[in-house]
């Protein structure tokens, strides 16, 4: 099969524009005549933009009141005075993240779909509001018997199930805190992220299955749970077998904490929070030292998720989000987003390509997802395989594709207006873990131009900064938040006088949030994310992010993946290898080299054509598929191995010995 055919494109390039009925429609322009009608009148995004970040308490005072918030007492500041990271919100009132998800169990039939899932162990089924409701309140009444009350730590190492989510709301529910890792993520990389929180409760499955292969997880099992003394009790879902119940400790299995009567609506009380009470813990990527425990509120992430949900994401009722994910990926928190708005969301559990790159393709339409994010590593698979989803499936309930993950190319923007549908609304979109949410969205206001990211986020002071702390336009710099966020992290869990919280994010500007990716803005407001800036590739004093070298990488078709980095040496010289990962059936030879080198030079910059282009059977990833170029380079360097990245946080390993064996030999 061969891919199908993009016109030409040129960054910036107007690929879709919003008609007038989806305008019309749109969550966004409701809320601006919603607005309006209280004397906020605006006109367009940047209009609205502005506003909501010269007066965030008087936004965020109005997505509280237009999303009709839930709580207890009265606001005593919406925001207070003192400054990031201790800025609180809406003191004096309590909510609850778990009361907003399910308000919607009684807004129509209860017996609708809330959740789609599937996995490889699991054909495609359905999950009513009513069962999800009714399974919470058994579950979450199960805990508070059990001993589980506010701030109490519970864990999970389960995929991407419908349990995990009945086991997440239940325990935010009552005001415990949760925090969540994948099961393909190796013991030590679980006890390095849950021994920094003390868990009381853990669930734990036996095992999962990925590109049709089991994996048990009883060893890895048994070290976690040695390694976690907090531990009072584990529940367990057998998942790889139904049956099992081998585990190194007595559990109570998941069957048997919701073998119990149901617990009426009415007699149930969700336990409403101030706005310091830790939600959940989610975790930094940890390639190399601890990751880092970052803590974030039920009310910051209730306020993000509507604002996000509703005009980022443009999530209706009855609509429903999928998203590839796993429990160990900030995004797995964000498909709540669905049921948030009174729609859906769309579980999947299992490799995204096996048994080819039709698969999710096949789910979204199975489903009827309208909103669908993929990364753009997964888009170049499905290119490659020469699949052309909007004519091999039926995606006509599907309006709106989010590229993220990493910086999508404008020739990504193309194939998807040319091989999914000429009017969905394209976006690629940036964040992070540390808001739970995105940073630069987008907004169907706007055009979609080839390339860019369409916009800052509603009351999202984000700016490019150059390195003597001035804004920058047109040019290159350092990505920040200049006003704080709701949903900006309470603190690190451990870090009493915030401390490594200072370190991580404010030692460059003092008072503005420093996030560590290289960013430009151009004039009319759109943003490139360039990579991370600890991978910039600084050669002989001119900068360029690797983002712009795989920009160029991705459009060869005989590569799958590649990698560049950029060394000092002594001398003052510089080693820049570009490592590739060729397509099955291609092989490296020296026309292709002399085709990527021209290329590089031509598109890029003649300053960072690589030194030499190497073939490597894989190329290094974390467990959320974002690049290893930073332990590469270290590792390039001369660090020991052991020191660079944790194996366990490394989703291909054996990667990183190929890369390790490759630094020994060149410095040997």
């Amino acid at each position: 099969m061969t891919d199908i055919q993009t016109p030409p494109v040129a960054e910036g390039d107007i690929l879709w524009q919003a008609g007038s009925d989806r305008l019309a429609g749109s969550n966004i322009t409701r809320y601006m005549a919603w607005l309006a009608d209280r004397g906020h009148r605006f006109e367009g995004y940047w209009d609205l933009w502005q506003w909501s970040v010269d007066d965030p308490a008087a936004f965020w005072l109005s997505i509280w009141d237009y999303f009709e918030i839930l709580h207890d007492g009265e606001i005593d500041a919406v925001m207070t005075a003192d400054p990031m990271p201790r800025t609180r919100w809406f003191t004096g009132t309590r909510l609850n993240y778990a009361e907003h998800v399910l308000r919607h169990e009684t807004t129509g039939d209860p017996n609708r779909p809330m959740l789609h899932h599937s996995s490889e162990l699991r054909p495609q089924a359905t999950v009513s509001w009513a069962e999800v409701g009714a399974s919470v309140r058994k579950l979450a009444t199960a805990l508070r018997e059990m001993g589980i009350g506010p701030g109490d730590r519970v864990v999970a190492y389960m995929p991407n199930i419908p349990e995990a989510v009945i086991a997440m709301l239940a325990t935010t529910a009552i005001g415990a805190t949760w925090s969540s890792a994948a099961p393909e993520f190796g013991a030590q990389t679980v006890i390095d992220r849950f021994s920094q929180i003390e868990p009381k409760l853990i669930f734990v499955v036996d095992g999962y299955r990925y590109g049709g292969k089991d994996h048990d997880r009883g060893a890895d099992l048994s070290r976690i749970l040695g390694a976690l003394p907090t531990v009072e009790q584990v529940v367990s879902v057998g998942h790889l077998d139904a049956a099992s119940e081998c585990f190194a400790r007595e559990t109570i299995t998941w069957q048997a904490i919701l073998n119990r009567p149901d617990v009426p609506r009415e007699g149930f009380a969700y336990e409403r929070v101030p706005s310091d009470h830790p939600l959940w813990v989610l975790f930094s990527s940890g390639t190399t030292g601890l990751p880092k425990p970052i803590v974030q509120g039920h009310h910051g992430i209730v306020l993000e998720h509507y604002k996000s949900a509703a005009f980022h994401f443009e999530l209706g009722a009855g609509g429903a989000l999928f998203f590839y994910s796993t429990t160990g990926w900030m995004v797995w928190n964000t498909l709540m987003w669905g049921p948030l708005m009174n729609g859906r969301a769309v579980l999947y559990d299992g490799h995204p390509a096996y048994p080819d790159a039709k698969l999710l393709w096949g789910i979204a339409a199975d489903t009827k997802a309208t909103v669908m994010g993929v990364s753009p590593t997964y888009i170049q698979m499905v290119r490659q395989q020469g699949i052309v989803p909007g004519r091999d499936f039926d995606l006509s309930a599907l309006q709106s594709v989010m590229l993220v993950g990493s910086p999508s190319t404008p020739e990504t923007f193309a194939w998807a207006y040319a091989a999914i549908g000429s009017d969905i609304w394209a976006s690629s979109q940036s964040g992070g873990t540390e808001f739970c949410s995105g940073i630069l969205a987008g907004s169907p206001l706007l055009p979609t131009r080839a390339g860019e990211i369409q916009a800052p986020g509603l009351g999202t002071a984000a700016r490019a900064y150059s390195e003597d702390g001035q804004p920058v336009t047109d040019a290159v710099g350092e990505l920040v938040i200049e006003t704080p966020m709701p949903s900006m992290p309470l603190f690190f869990w451990g870090d009493t006088e915030f401390a490594r919280y200072t370190d991580s994010y404010f030692d460059t500007y003092p008072g503005v949030w420093r996030h560590g990716d290289r960013v430009k803005f151009n004039a009319h407001g759109g943003a490139f994310v360039l990579g991370r800036s600890d991978a910039t590739l600084n050669r002989f004093g001119v900068r360029i992010g690797s983002a712009e070298i795989y920009r160029t990488m991705e459009t060869f078709p005989e590569i799958t993946d590649s990698l560049i980095v950029c060394i000092e040496e002594p001398g003052g010289g510089y080693y820049m290898p570009l490592f590739v990962q060729m397509a099955e059936g291609h092989s490296l030879t020296d026309d292709l080299k002399a085709a990527i080198a021209r290329r590089l030079r031509s598109e890029r910059s003649p300053r960072h054509v690589p030194d030499e282009v190497v073939e490597a059977p894989e190329i290094p990833a974390t467990l959320t598929g974002k690049k290893m170029e930073v332990p590469v380079r270290k590792l390039l360097l001369g660090d020991p191995p052991e020191t660079v990245a944790s194996r366990d946080a490394t989703k291909n390993p054996g990667a990183l010995d190929w890369f390790a064996a490759f630094a020994a030999a060149r410095a040997g």
